[in-house]
């Protein structure tokens, strides 16, 4: 497996991680009566999902494509 294929693993990885941290947050009792009231969810509630699912999908293109065209010798 090459190193870009591991990096995308790894960023895959960690995106599922904030996204299960921005779940979480969006549940919350709090965050559920800030949305009701200003029809938005915070801004750290935000960057968790929009990053976490920019880090999955840079992962899961990296494991794709990741590996590189074949080496010349």
């Amino acid at each position: 497996m090459g190193a870009g294929r591991i990096l995308g693993v790894m960023l895959a990885v960690a995106g599922g991680v904030l996204l299960w941290f921005g779940v979480q947050a969006k549940d919350s009792l709090a965050e559920r009566a800030s949305h009701a009231l200003t029809g938005r969810y915070s801004d750290r509630t935000t960057q968790y999902l929009v990053g976490g699912g920019a880090a999955v999908a840079g992962g899961v293109l990296l494991m794709l494509f990741g590996g590189g065209g074949r080496r010349r010798r």
